[in-house]
């Protein structure tokens, strides 16, 4: 009984210091384990694919491909001065990155489940760790953007040195709302069946592949309460050089901050009774 008793007050404390540590020193202190959890998703989303990353670049080009069809030859939307398939995958960049990571993370905890049931450990680590493995992912959507934007003849700009920026809005981000979706998830096993439907209804809600800079006054407003506006806008100005709506970026960062902070702080409550019922 008394080593019941510790191991047990040893795991209630360890859950308690992560609620005092807050999001950045827990995910500080749970690096190499991140890093672990990255590594293993990713070994195994490429395990025996013959072709490996072929299949990540045919994903965003038959995209594009079917945009470019339908809404520039058939419904001809206007995408500035960019070629529309340049703007349509510069958009797509951002956006698979942020469905990839609240889709995966949301389920971490319960495709987990053993692990979470048996060895305690900081529970914040598995979603943070479905931020990693899609940078792969993106870093090949990236290429397939520069040889497209060359092919067309959009040149690079000094836009490029603020990527890090972007990047750290796009995970806090696609972080924010994994907490709160993985979080919710292990008690109520709703949201993997609604959470397909929604990120359908996300994607033709957000600038992927139209521009939603043509709305003005409280239209305009409301639509960049989608922070998926501000971020696509932020990650085309970037990689491509297209117009920019400073409101639409500084809305983003604020849900981004707004998500991050309350998704940590309901995460790491939460995380007490996650073994329990998960």
């Amino acid at each position: 009984m008394p080593e019941a008793d510790t191991h047990t007050d040893w795991v209630e404390n360890s859950a308690s210091g992560s609620t005092n540590r807050g999001l950045l020193g827990t995910l500080w202190e749970s690096r190499e384990l991140v890093g672990f959890l990255a590594l293993k998703d990713l070994k195994i989303r490429y395990k025996q694919a013959a072709l490996g990353f072929l299949w990540v670049a045919a994903q965003p080009l038959a995209t594009v491909a079917v945009f470019t069809l339908v809404f520039d030859r058939l419904g001809q939307v206007d995408s500035g001065d960019l070629p529309y398939p340049v703007f349509a995958l510069a958009g797509l960049v951002s956006w698979t990155y942020v469905s990839y990571v609240v889709t995966q993370g949301s389920q971490v905890l319960v495709e987990n489940a053993s692990l979470v049931t048996k060895v305690y450990f900081p529970r914040i680590a598995a979603p943070a760790s479905t931020l990693l493995p899609p940078l792969a992912d993106m870093a090949v959507a990236a290429g397939l953007l520069l040889v497209l934007a060359i092919a067309y003849g959009v040149p690079p700009t000094w836009h490029l040195v603020l990527v890090p920026a972007w990047l750290l809005l796009l995970a806090s981000i696609a972080l924010g709302m994994c907490l709160w979706l993985s979080a919710i998830n292990v008690r109520y096993r709703d949201v993997k069946h609604a959470l397909g439907p929604l990120v359908q209804l996300w994607l033709f809600a957000s600038p992927v592949a139209y521009s939603g800079q043509g709305l003005d006054g409280v239209a305009g407003w409301a639509y960049a309460l989608n922070p998926m506006v501000g971020t696509i806008e932020l990650g085309r100005w970037v990689l491509v050089g297209a117009p920019l709506d400073g409101r639409d970026v500084a809305m983003a960062a604020i849900i981004a901050v707004v998500l991050l902070v309350t998704g940590s702080r309901y995460f790491l409550r939460a995380e007490r009774s996650f073994a329990d019922v998960v």
